[in-house]
């Protein structure tokens, strides 16, 4: 005589013939459709995921220069260009000397003063790009994100010495 049990797994019923359900044997060739566990990755964090956003728009900024520049042929020039770039998409007004409002935390009307991107968010991506360019190859010694100009400008910016007009 035969027995019958049936288990629920994933919602779904499954009734073996036989044998105790809690058998190893049993199960496996149940959940055959599933991929292994170590083909699974994590997801992955929102800095990792920034991180990478980062890299790809930085790429892609490269790719888009006239004529393009190549990773291996990347400076700290190129990342200075690229801040630059980035202040047309800032949402921090920067006053600059002539303006009336100048100096105001909360001035009383509009001016025509620049965009700017935040220092902390400038900060935040450099040390993101810093991080991705040796995880991609790049070495420690020539990572254009690490350079001393680039700790420059980052210093001038927080102190709002970076106000000039952008060419």
């Amino acid at each position: 005589m035969s027995s019958s049990t049936t288990t629920t797994t994933k919602g779904k019923d499954h009734t073996q013939q036989g044998g105790s359900s809690s058998s190893p044997s049993n199960h496996h060739h149940q959940n055959h459709h599933l991929p292994p566990p170590h083909d699974h990755q994590p997801p992955l964090s929102r800095y990792e995921s920034q991180k990478r956003r980062d890299w790809n728009t930085f790429g892609q900024y490269l790719r888009n220069q006239r004529p393009p520049v190549a990773l291996s042929h990347c400076n700290f020039n190129h990342v200075l260009e690229f801040l630059r770039y980035l202040d047309q998409f800032g949402k921090t007004k920067v006053h600059l000397q002539p303006c009336l409002f100048f100096g105001q935390p909360d001035p009383p009307a509009p001016c025509t003063c620049p965009l700017r991107q935040a220092w902390g968010s400038l900060d935040a991506l450099i040390g993101r790009l810093r991080a991705a360019y040796e995880e991609n190859g790049g070495l420690p010694e020539s990572n254009p994100f690490a350079s001393a100009a680039i700790r420059v400008y980052l210093r001038d910016d927080a102190s709002g010495n970076n106000n000039l007009p952008l060419q």
